[in-house]
């Protein structure tokens, strides 16, 4: 098992945040389904459990053309599934990712606090000492073009390019948090990501639970670089508007995955 807890600021305010990450979201996924793959939104519901109340969702996230074609002749039923479940009791967020073929040997919990601060809190998940000392704390600058893969980079999607319209926010340069933390009228919040990664496999855990963090890395700054050069998209929204675009946004994955899959079944025949 390896935790990391992964620390994000950013300009916006954690009540801003709310409708940007659900916008943002709504708008990866479509981005990422196509060919039969992609988000399938199986529930998105209200909770109330133990005191906590939020929205529920249940996604699959198939992955069969992700993968080489020979793993996906081999790999049993199952096993190119992950199903997320995610409890948004915002500002606190919990997500579990399973795999319906390797059960309780693999695992990934991310638990989210949204703080209005800068990402100078210890501990904000409330781990007991021993477990905390074990915790390594990665800070993740949206600004810093360095930490993005040169084949995810887009101009538009840089915030060190990008200027709102709407806020006047960015360009964001070298000391952009600095600033932040001097200019006491500026939006400001960090999302503190605890992510607890199990992958139970004889020879390969290590590796592997090394491999699934550099993903999570990955998927948190391209998404929250994302989600702030769209501010401008979702800065008027309120989160009834979000509802109703998630609703529609179901139905757009659920269509676009039927006729992909039908496309696909025309060429083999």
């Amino acid at each position: 098992m390896q935790i990391k807890e992964y620390r994000v600021v950013l300009p916006i305010s954690v009540e801003e945040y709310q409708v940007g990450q659900l916008y943002a979201v709504a708008e990866a996924s479509k981005s990422e389904t196509g060919g039969g793959d992609g988000v399938e939104v199986l529930v998105n519901e209200p909770y109330e459990e133990n005191g906590e109340k939020g929205q529920y969702t249940h996604k699959v996230y198939h992955l069969q053309s992700k993968v080489p074609q020979f793993i996906r002749m081999i790999a049993p039923k199952g096993a190119l599934e992950v199903h997320e479940k995610a409890w948004n009791a915002y500002p606190y967020c919990r997500t579990i990712l399973t795999n319906t073929y390797m059960k309780e040997k693999f695992m990934i919990k991310i638990e989210t606090w949204h703080k209005p601060d800068l990402g100078d809190q210890e501990n904000v998940h409330g781990l007991d000492k021993s477990k905390w000392e074990t915790v390594d704390v990665v800070n993740i600058d949206i600004a810093d073009k360095s930490c993005i893969n040169a084949k995810d980079y887009k101009a538009d999607e840089d915030p060190a390019i990008f200027k709102s319209q709407k806020t006047g926010r960015g360009p964001l340069g070298p000391d952009w948090r600095k600033e932040l933390a001097n200019n006491s009228n500026c939006p400001h919040m960090c999302a503190y990501k605890l992510v607890t990664v199990e992958f139970k496999w004889l020879g390969l855990q290590n590796r592997m639970e090394t491999l699934i963090h550099k993903v999570e890395r990955r998927l948190f700054t391209q998404f929250h670089r994302q989600l702030f050069c769209w501010i401008d998209k979702w800065i008027d929204l309120s989160l009834d508007d979000i509802r109703r675009m998630e609703e529609e946004t179901k139905q757009q994955l659920d269509e676009m995955r039927k006729t992909d899959e039908v496309k696909g079944m025309s060429a083999d025949e």
